[in-house]
């Protein structure tokens, strides 16, 4: 089970701080040896990060060290509740410089923030005082970050506040909201075809109509739940559990109640028809919303999601029909 991070001691966080600013310090690297082809000035200043980043984590593995003795403890991120999340790598490409540039400056907001809240829990004067100091030079690396780019110039106050807000839109808003809208467009497609399927030969639509309704309903206060559960947004920026829940949510409900409605018409062929529209448009949206937002190729995006789309639908009808 997670663990809250406020429950967490005072060497768990040092310990987690180590563990957080060494993956960063790899990552940095990586996204280096990726640019450096194209991007040399870029790349140079991701080496320059790098460096800082082992830096910090040199200072903090001293402090912990004269605090706590040599044995650091296994601290992994995924068993902190709301600890700052790391996307995989192959979540960054294409490897373009903008795309980078957003995904270093989402890492140092991130990390800045865990920084603020660790020192803000914690009571002993040194740690403190180091925890605040890595903050603001975390603080530095995200402003850095908009320079990657030559032809580039440095942002005012005024853009780099906008860039912020979309960062947190992305966090809080975006990305809660199009799972959602995945999971209610797409796991919601089999027991509604099955059950259309299944009822074909009585004409009526009816019970279709309620089924998918309840597996819609269903799923929102899955999704919902899950989402809200899995971070309380205290360091990552995510914002509010609850707002990010009823987002997904939302979301989730809107995603399966689309190619439901459509069953309240009482000809089975005509309803299947125009479901049958609503998840291509359901469908077509999610591939637009990753690509306008998650910097995801539209091609790429289309390809995913309707085969995974087809699949759960030919398995409703599958099934329905047996």
């Amino acid at each position: 089970m997670k663990r809250s991070f406020k429950d967490l001691s005072a060497a768990e966080v040092l310990a987690l701080a180590i563990s957080l600013e060494e993956e960063d310090a790899r990552l940095f690297g990586e996204f280096a040896r990726r640019l450096r082809p194209n991007y040399p000035k870029a790349a140079q200043s991701l080496d320059t990060m790098r460096k800082e980043e082992d830096s910090h984590r040199h200072r903090l593995t001293e402090l912990f060290l004269k605090k706590y003795g040599q044995e650091i403890p296994l601290m992994r991120r995924q068993d902190v509740r709301g600890f700052v999340r790391r996307d995989s790598l192959q979540s960054v490409r294409p490897w373009d410089i903008q795309r980078v540039r957003r995904e270093v400056a989402l890492m140092e907001l991130e990390t800045q923030r865990f920084y603020t809240r660790a020192a803000e829990l914690t009571t002993d004067a040194e740690t403190r005082q180091l925890l605040g100091d890595l903050a603001e030079e975390e603080r530095r690396h995200e402003a850095l970050s908009s320079q990657f780019d030559p032809a580039h110039q440095p942002e005012n106050e005024q853009q780099e506040e906008a860039e912020t807000a979309r960062q947190l839109f992305l966090l809080q808003i975006v990305q809660p909201g199009l799972v959602g809208l995945m999971d209610g467009s797409v796991s919601t497609l089999a027991p509604l075809f099955a059950a259309a399927f299944a009822t074909q030969s009585t004409g009526e639509t009816w019970p279709t109509f309620l089924v998918g309704i309840a597996a819609s309903v269903g799923a929102a206060i899955s999704m919902g739940f899950a989402e809200a559960l899995s971070d309380d947004g205290s360091m990552t920026g995510r914002g509010h559990p609850y707002l990010r829940g009823v987002v997904c949510g939302l979301m989730t409900m809107l995603g399966g109640i689309g190619h439901a409605l459509p069953y309240l018409i009482p000809h089975f062929w005509l309803a299947t028809t125009i479901a049958l529209v609503v998840v291509v448009i359901e469908l077509f949206t999610i591939a637009w919303i990753r690509f306008r937002y998650m910097d995801s190729p539209f091609s790429t995006s289309i390809i995913q999601v309707v085969v995974g789309g087809v699949l759960v639908f030919l398995a409703g009808i599958l099934i329905g029909s047996s």
